[in-house]
């Protein structure tokens, strides 16, 4: 008997989880995401007809319409149960034209998290499709078209094939060149310190720093500065305690992750990109198979979110959950709620566990490393924001001589709240550190004085963290459309990744100065904020799509019609490799391709002989004995290292060999990075040198 209602989802994963809940009068397909969009090969959007789209099905998906339609054919009611936001409602409005059903039916299913409860009790109040957010998603859509379909063209023609522009991206971009920029300009500042030691009498040495003169803060600029304040002091007569301050201080958690937050926190604390952290967010989401009678189950809300907001029922199993893990005095009585980013939709809970009592130990045998992981960072994160905040006993001291004051700080947990739990990689982890006992009129000896001279720094270059951060702060893209658009930095190899760092290429540099030149509203940060506001306001019903498009459109073409005429063809000069063509004899170059820079015959292309470009290590191969072995990347830039005489030899390490054998089995040995240094171990056995900070 066929079933009597058809669900219609994105994926197969999410198929599979939410049937096994509806039971068998529901049977659940999936679209494989979209099925209709914009043509590939052309603009697709009528721009005199008030923008109107054209969509067609998407190539590949045939057969998956197909089995849609012969599916619909049989059944009573359909069911549209893609996700809870403007893609997912979007899609859900495509499969209703598609099927031809009535866009005013009430057959649209939303629920936050794949699990039974959530499921069921969304089938109980469909809605119909929601418009604004298909308008809002479909205008985002349009301008990204609009500017993409025409400034790309205008880079193939001016500079090479395969460039790209966009709204978001070329503002990412700007911001890596503009921070490049600023290193690049930065002029280093001397100035100079004095930390020093200090004891009470035969006690314990603790450490104090130089903070200014006759009760003012004095800067130290030079040497002769620090030898003018040690002129002052006696280190054979005793310092002074002339102020000791004692206070409690309060650290409060950290808000569970929005979707931004868990894309910065996985790459500072776990090393995930934005695109393998949503990767593995959407796998928790839709649904991992526990065994038993548990089955498959949704493990985190939906991952697509700017709100911090929790559920009521979320926060009652929580704090039940810390009572008899943690005890009473760590399940805080009055929940903080997170600071709101400007102009967040709050159209959905913050990221959490869909129950805290699937704890990461319990849920270490069904899931994968980098699922297990991620997992137990949201789940920390989550737990410990229903915590109370951590007790800090504070001591701030004042130690004089002469006019010249030392000042030291210590504090220690009083109460470890919270962070029993979880901390930040933003918090100041090993915050304790102990004084002696000091009062008011006690007596010091300065065991030792270390001047010492810096350098101002110049600012960090972005890392995929901090990027993410920028954008959100300065309102430019969503969350979602972030992973995408670094991807897409780095596929056209406008940057490339130096020490986890962005570094713009000479490519993306072109590219930028022509878009900043050109179209300078695309690269405006206010202006493209104002523009995602925007379309905040088409979602919410307060704008209508078609006028957002024509008055940023408007003004665009302008500038567009002004780049066709005054923008210069860009000549990319090939520079000499140094050597010959060992095939025609020719001079070799460099040129740039689309994952960076390698070797090619300057004869092409009546010779097409290339080469990548490698780095020597100075090491013999280990295995053939006859060539070198060199620095590649891998295809996810990835470094590891092989020989040079590939394919004959097919030597591959992901470890850098260091040219000698391993005393135990003469093994060859490599070079092992960690936080802790690098360490010297052999791959085949236990033999393991000391850490090399």
């Amino acid at each position: 008997m066929p079933a009597k209602n058809l669900v219609i989802v994105e994926s197969p994963a999410k198929a599979k989880t939410i049937e096994k809940y509806l039971g068998s009068n529901y049977k659940v397909v999936a679209s494989l995401g979209h099925i209709r969009d914009l043509p590939k090969s052309q603009m697709g959007i009528d721009i005199d007809n008030h923008y109107e789209p054209r969509y067609i099905s998407i190539r590949g998906k045939g057969d998956v319409i197909k089995d849609l339609k012969k599916n619909a054919k049989k059944a009573q009611h359909i069911y549209l149960a893609a996700d809870p936001d403007r893609e997912g409602e979007a899609i859900a409005w495509h499969v209703n034209h598609i099927l031809g059903l009535d866009e005013h039916e009430k057959n649209r299913v939303v629920f936050n998290e794949i699990t039974k409860d959530a499921v069921k009790n969304a089938f109980k109040t469909p809605r119909s499709i929601d418009m604004n957010l298909v308008d809002a998603q479909q205008a985002r859509r349009i301008l990204d078209r609009l500017v993409g379909y025409s400034i790309s063209p205008l880079l193939w023609k001016k500079v090479k094939k395969g460039l790209s522009a966009g709204r978001v991206q070329s503002v990412a971009l700007k911001l890596i060149i503009d921070r490049e920029n600023e290193i690049n300009a930065f002029e280093p500042q001397e100035y100079w310190s004095i930390d020093a030691s200090f004891k009470k009498g035969r006690g314990k040495a603790f450490a104090g720093s130089f903070y200014g003169i006759d009760g003012k803060k004095h800067a130290l600029p030079n040497n002769d500065a620090v030898v003018k304040v040690m002129d002052r002091v006696d280190k054979t007569k005793p310092f002074d305690v002339t102020s000791v301050v004692k206070k409690e201080r309060k650290r409060y958690p950290a808000p569970p992750f929005t979707t931004s937050s868990l894309q910065q926190e996985a790459n500072r604390k776990l090393g995930f990109p934005a695109r393998k952290t949503m990767m593995l967010a959407q796998q928790l989401y839709e649904g991992i198979n526990l065994g038993g009678r548990q089955g498959t189950q949704g493990l985190i809300t939906y991952m697509r979110t700017d709100s911090t907001r929790v559920s009521n029922v979320a926060k009652t199993e929580t704090s039940q959950f810390i009572h008899e893990e943690y005890g009473e005095p760590y399940a805080a009585v009055k929940i903080r709620q997170g600071k709101l980013q400007e102009g967040a939709q709050d159209a959905h809970e913050a990221i959490r566990p869909t129950s805290t009592n699937r704890t990461p130990a319990k849920m270490k045998e069904v899931l994968d490393r980098d699922q297990m992981r991620l997992y137990q960072l949201i789940w920390s994160r989550f737990v410990a924001s229903e915590m109370t905040p951590a007790v800090m006993d504070t001591v701030a001291v004042k130690i004089e001589q002469n006019g010249v004051q030392f000042r030291a700080n210590g504090s220690n947990t009083k109460f470890a709240g919270f962070t029993k739990l979880y901390v930040s990689s933003r918090d100041n982890e090993g915050d304790d550190k102990e004084l002696p006992a000091l009062a008011e009129g006690d007596k010091l000896t300065m065991a030792k004085s270390d001047p010492a001279q810096h350098f101002t720094q110049p600012p960090a270059r972005y890392s995929e963290a901090n990027l993410v951060k920028a954008l959100e702060e300065n309102g430019v893209g969503r969350p979602s459309t972030y992973a995408p658009t670094i991807e897409t930095l780095k596929k056209r190899y406008y940057v490339k990744v130096t020490a986890r760092r962005f570094e713009p290429t000479e490519l993306g540099t072109i590219v930028n100065d022509l878009i900043v030149k050109f179209f300078p509203d695309i690269v405006d940060i206010k202006f493209t904020a104002k523009v995602e506001s925007e379309l905040d306001g088409i979602e919410n019903g307060e704008n209508d799509w078609v006028p957002v498009v024509d008055s940023f459109y408007k003004p665009f073409a302008k500038e567009l019609a002004s780049a066709e005429i005054g923008m210069a063809k860009v000549q990319l000069k090939d520079e000499p490799a140094g050597f010959n063509c060992d095939i025609c004899g020719a001079p070799m170059v460099i040129k740039m391709g689309r994952y960076g820079k390698f070797y090619a015959c300057s004869r092409f292309p009546d010779c097409r002989n290339t080469k990548a470009i490698v780095k020597e290590i100075g090491v013999i191969c280990p295995k053939c004995h006859k060539g070198q072995i060199v620095e590649r990347k891998s295809k996810r830039n990835r470094i590891f290292y092989g020989c040079d005489r590939y394919p004959d030899c097919d030597f591959v390490s992901w470890d850098k060999p260091i040219g000698r054998d391993c005393p135990v089995d003469h093994h060859f040995l490599v070079e092992k990075k960690s936080k802790a240094g690098i360490q010297v171990v052999c791959p085949n056995g236990d033999y393991k040198e000391a850490i090399q900070k």
